[in-house]
């Protein structure tokens, strides 16, 4: 899934553990091999074989899953959670040192937008061709979930799974202690901001920091806006914590989509948060230790 990934569990022997991670590892790649952007011949290139052309696509019980809950964040976000803003990839090239060209993003901004859509289940509909979707933006959160279900099924009940810093917990260690979760700096990888512990639920964290360009002094992260195609600017940071790591992705990355507007977004909803702006200052209900 491009990121390192780790998987921590406590079991009564040697074996169980071995064939409780092996089923949560095979679950994981089955997950990417279904629906990476970067395989080709899987159910997401299917979607998108019907997308280029305007056309309607048959999709299994699992897809369609995950497409209602991207048509939800859609709504919920009032269309800034938006899976097919992978369009703008074609423009932001992040091993440069430039920016794309404004006419060169308003090209792309008529195939953004899950509106354009027809959505009855089994059957997705594109109204205009040369659109794409891309789950990259909820696929790793949801390996996580199922990976995690995977274990609780093998009666493990303790431990943690972490894609890439989506973290599911499945339980304290077994002295009832909490797992320890660091919250990095957004300008310093190796400072930590402080500590969240948590004995069971997911934590997730969407950035600035991961995949950016810088022109001019100023940053460019991968976060883009689908109605300007721009990246966002305000907040550097914001982790969540949820009972699922969906969830909790995609609440952090809709709260760096609103900009400076996340912050009031996320204390409205009430869940647990705490973010860190372009200022570098720091707020949400809670604080790291």
């Amino acid at each position: 899934m491009g990121a390192d990934c780790q998987l921590t569990l406590y079991a009564a022997d040697e074996h169980e553990a071995d064939q409780a991670a092996d089923l949560t590892m095979a679950e994981v790649w089955r997950i990417e091999e279904k629906y990476s952007r970067y395989i080709g011949g899987n159910a997401l290139s299917d979607i998108n074989r019907a997308a280029s052309t305007g056309g309607k696509v048959n999709v299994d019980d699992e897809t369609a899953e995950l497409l209602n809950y991207a048509f939800t964040a859609f709504q919920l976000s009032e269309g800034l959670f938006d899976v097919s803003s992978g369009v703008l990839r074609r423009v932001w090239d992040y091993s440069t040192d430039k920016t794309p060209s404004q006419s060169s993003i308003e090209h792309l901004l008529p195939f953004i937008g899950l509106g354009k859509v027809t959505w009855e289940t089994p059957y997705l509909h594109f109204l205009l061709s040369g659109m794409e979707l891309d789950f990259g933006g909820i696929g790793k959160e949801y390996a996580v979930d199922r990976g995690a279900d995977i274990c609780r099924s093998m009666g493990i009940q303790s431990g943690l799974l972490d894609l890439g810093g989506d973290i599911r917990v499945l339980g304290p260690h077994p002295d009832s202690s909490p797992w320890e979760i660091g919250i990095r700096h957004p300008r310093n990888p190796d400072v930590s901001l402080g500590i969240i512990q948590l004995t069971s639920g997911a934590v997730a964290t969407s950035g600035d920091y991961e995949r950016y360009i810088e022109v001019a002094g100023k940053r460019y992260c991968h976060i883009l806006n689908p109605l300007t195609g721009w990246p966002v600017n305000g907040l550097s940071s914001v982790t969540v914590i949820a009972e699922q790591c969906l969830l909790a992705g995609t609440l952090s990355t809709i709260a760096m989509l609103k900009e400076d507007g996340g912050k009031k977004w996320l204390d409205d909803l009430g869940i647990q948060h705490c973010w860190v702006d372009n200022k570098l200052r720091t707020g949400g209900n809670i604080r790291p230790l």
